[in-house]
C-alpha cells in the first residue's frame, strides 16, 4: 500500500483534513504531521477531539515567532520525518506556513507534492498567504482546485499539467455536518450577526481595531464576536476594554460544530477569514468580508459576499442589501475528498511502478 504524508497545522487545515482522512481509509497508508502552528486548545486539540480525527503520528511544536523562524523550524523537523517515513507523496492544504514548509521540504527531497486548495489568488502579495499559495502551486505535482477560475489563474502562470477541478473539501465538511444532524441547538434566542476578525491589518494597529469594534457597536443586531487569540492579545496591549462595547458579545474561538452552529443561526457574517466566506455562502448567509480583496472571487457574484475595507461604516448597508440567488453547486457537490483520494492513488501507483 502506498504511503501518503499529510502536513497540517492550522485550524482550517484540521477541518479540511477530516473528510480527507475518512476518504483515505483503506486506500493508502496515511501519516499525519501536526506542525503546531496553531497550538491554542480552542484552535487545535479541540478539533481533533470533536471530529474524532486520528491522533497525529507526529506532533511538532513549531508555532509562534516570526514567519521566517516558524517556517524554518517546521522545515528542519519535517525533513527528518519525511526522510524517516519515505512517503510516496506529501499532501499540503491551503496557504499557511505549514503548507509552504511541507512543500519546500518535499520538493528538495524529490517527493511529489499534492496541493489541496490550489490555484487561489487574491493578487495581494502583501499577504504572506498569497506567497505561500503561489510558491506551493509552482512546485506541486498534483493540484486540486475548487473551480474553473482557479484553473484560469494557474494557466496564466504556465501551470496547466495535473490540475483537477474537484470542488472544495470544506464543502464536504459543511454538508456532512448539516446532513448528519451535527449542528447544535440555537445558541441565542435574539437575532444576531456572527463575526470573526484576526488578520494583522485589522488587529495590529490600535486605530484600526477601534474602527472594527466601533462598527460592531453600531450594528442593528447584536454582534457575537468569536475573538481570535491574536485579537484578544491586541485588545489587551492597546488597553481596549470589552465592556465598552455593549452591542458585542465576546466569545472564545469556537470548536467546529459550535462555530458552524453560530453561523447557521445568524442573520449575517462579518469576517476577514477565507474559509468562513465559503461557509456563509453554502449556508446562504449574507457575508461582509473586511478585506480589500478575496481569493474566493466567485462568492462575490450577486453581492451575497461584499468586500468592505476602507470605510467600515458601510458594513450596515452591505448587510441590509437584499440577498440574491445562491448557487448550490459553487465549489462542487461535497465529494471533493473522494476525488482527491482517487487522484492521489493514481499518482502513487504511477510513481511506485
Amino acid at each position: 500500500m502506498a504511503k501518503v504524508l499529510a502536513v497540517i497545522g492550522a485550524r482550517p487545515q484540521f477541518i479540511k483534513h477530516y473528510p480527507f482522512e475518512v476518504a483515505a481509509k483503506g486506500r493508502f497508508d496515511l501519516v499525519t504531521v501536526h506542525t503546531g502552528q496553531h497550538y491554542d486548545q480552542n484552535m487545535s486539540q479541540i478539533f481533533f477531539d470533536q471530529l474524532g480525527m486520528s491522533k497525529p503520528d507526529y506532533q511538532l511544536q513549531a508555532g509562534g515567532g516570526s514567519h521566517g523562524a516558524q517556517t524554518g523550524r517546521m522545515m528542519i523537523e519535517l525533513e527528518e520525518i519525511i526522510l524517516k517515513e519515505q512517503p510516496d507523496a506529501v499532501v499540503v492544504y491551503g496557504d499557511t506556513n505549514s503548507t509552504l514548509a511541507g512543500a519546500l521540504v518535499a520538493s528538495k527531497l524529490h517527493i511529489p507534492i499534492v496541493h489541496i486548495e490550489a490555484g487561489l489568488r487574491s493578487f495581494n502579495r502583501n499577504m504572506p498567504e498569497e506567497i505561500n499559495r503561489i510558491l506551493t502551486d509552482h512546485i506541486s505535482a498534483l493540484l486540486f482546485v475548487p473551480s474553473q477560475q482557479s484553473v484560469s489563474f494557474l494557466a496564466q502562470e504556465g501551470i496547466i499539467q495535473n490540475v483537477h477541478i474537484v470542488g472544495d473539501i470544506m464543502k464536504d465538511m459543511v454538508m456532512m455536518t448539516v446532513n448528519n444532524g451535527w449542528l447544535l441547538a440555537r445558541p441565542l434566542e435574539d437575532e444576531y450577526y456572527f463575526a470573526t476578525i484576526h488578520r494583522p491589518y485589522n488587529t495590529d494597529e490600535k486605530e484600526r481595531l477601534l474602527q472594527v469594534l466601533s462598527a460592531f457597536q453600531e450594528q442593528a443586531c447584536k454582534v457575537v464576536f468569536a475573538i481570535h487569540p491574536r485579537t484578544r492579545k491586541a485588545m489587551e496591549t492597546f488597553d481596549i476594554a470589552m465592556s465598552d462595547y455593549t452591542n458585542v458579545l465576546f466569545v472564545e474561538p469556537q470548536p467546529y460544530f459550535e462555530n458552524l452552529t453560530w453561523l447557521y443561526y445568524s442573520q449575517a457574517l462579518i469576517t476577514d477569514s477565507g474559509g468562513m466566506q465559503k461557509e456563509a455562502y453554502w449556508l446562504q448567509k449574507k457575508c461582509v468580508t473586511v478585506r480589500s480583496e478575496t481569493e474566493w472571487v466567485e462568492t462575490l457574484e450577486n453581492g451575497n459576499n461584499v468586500l468592505v475595507f476602507n470605510d467600515l461604516t458601510q458594513i450596515s448597508d452591505a448587510i441590509s442589501a437584499p440577498m440574491q440567488a445562491f448557487s448550490t453547486s459553487l465549489y462542487g457537490d461535497g465529494n471533493a475528498a473522494r476525488q482527491m483520494v482517487e487522484g492521489i492513488s493514481q499518482l502513487c501507483t504511477i510513481n511506485i511502478d
